[in-house]
């Protein structure tokens, strides 16, 4: 498996800091699709924006139906997180 460099919770400040906690606060931890973007918190930032937008804002779809295709669409991709 490839190793992608990261920066430990424990030495993150600014930006970073702010993302990580949120994830932490979101989700009870810093789940590793989050962590990964840990050497650019500005893309982690715009990236839980649009993942905010696409399960929470207005939709014909409900929560359920865009849950199940976020799931499908990892299995299809053989993501396991």
């Amino acid at each position: 498996m490839p190793h992608i460099e990261q920066i430990p919770l424990s030495e993150a400040d600014g930006l970073l800091k702010n993302q990580f906690d949120a994830a932490i606060a979101r989700a009870g931890r810093v789940w590793n699709i989050v962590h990964v973007m840990s050497l650019n918190a500005t893309v982690m930032e715009a990236s839980m924006g649009l993942y905010r937008a696409l399960m929470f804002a207005p939709s014909p779809l409900s929560r359920v139906q865009r849950e199940m295709l976020a799931v499908v669409s990892s299995k299809v991709n053989n993501c396991f997180y």
